[in-house]
């Protein structure tokens, strides 16, 4: 993949998956980073990153007690800073496949291998998980992330030129063959917060990768857990912006 530009992706992502790496993210998630962890290294065997960006709650210590990398910021930058770290990793101890996954314990560890099926099989580079498409589900969410997470896909799906059910959705896998396309800029400061995850979809899906989505199930927590940290204007406009920036070629 390395060069101006690479073979066509169907050609060019046709390698055998022999290492997959599960990222997750904690900023203060308090027991559902330890129950996230507990639950994947329960359900499957692959190794898992937690990538942690500076939280100050005492979450992440006992978290050392698990067959996991720990990689900690001293400050939080934001989950696509954090995520850039996760893909660096990755790259660098030549990792064949990604997942990521959630760190507040709202994303189900025995779906994996439903997102990992069609890339090991070698059908697909990227897959997509779904709560919209049939055997999927969600629960617990909030009424203003019931509404964006229906029109995101939509605007998503009109810029992309393809249509998607899913587009905010972290759960995913894909290959990281992908993250060595100059054409995929996945460094830009702009994706430091939430810009990064809708960035590489579109990307992904534009410059003809195999893309495809499976089912899965997302469930919030109790409110009293803290269920989620975007905020609802601010948050809103950093998970958009890139379906905006790319449709009017603002930003590559």
């Amino acid at each position: 993949m390395i060069g101006t530009r690479p073979q066509t992706p169907s050609q060019s992502m046709s390698a055998p998956v022999n290492q997959v790496l599960i990222v997750t993210f904690a900023f203060n998630e308090g027991v559902k980073i330890r129950a996230t962890v507990e639950r994947t290294v329960a359900a499957v065997s692959h190794d898992m990153l937690v990538m942690d960006d500076g939280s100050t709650d005492g979450s992440i210590e006992p978290l050392r007690q698990f067959p996991v990398k720990v990689i900690s910021n001293q400050h939080n930058e934001g989950v696509g800073a954090a995520m850039k770290q996760s893909f660096d990793y990755a790259l660098n101890e030549n990792y064949d496949v990604m997942v990521i996954m959630a760190g507040n314990n709202k994303d189900d560890p025995e779906e994996i291998p439903r997102l990992l099926k069609p890339i090991i099989e070698g059908d697909y580079d990227f897959v997509q998980g779904s709560r919209f498409l049939p055997g999927g589900g969600h629960g617990n969410m909030p009424l203003y992330r019931r509404f964006a997470t229906h029109l995101h896909p939509l605007l998503f799906s009109l810029a992309a030129r393809k249509r998607v059910t899913e587009s905010t959705n972290g759960f995913r896998a894909f290959r990281t063959a992908l993250l060595r396309d100059p054409r995929i800029n996945w460094r830009q400061g702009w994706l430091d917060q939430y810009e990064l995850e809708p960035y590489l979809l579109h990307k992904t899906i534009t410059l003809g990768y195999r893309h495809t989505e499976v089912p899965v199930t997302k469930i919030y927590p109790p409110k009293s857990l803290g269920y989620t940290k975007m905020k609802a204007f601010t948050g809103w406009w950093s998970i958009l912006r890139p379906v905006a920036y790319l449709a009017l070629r603002i930003k590559k």
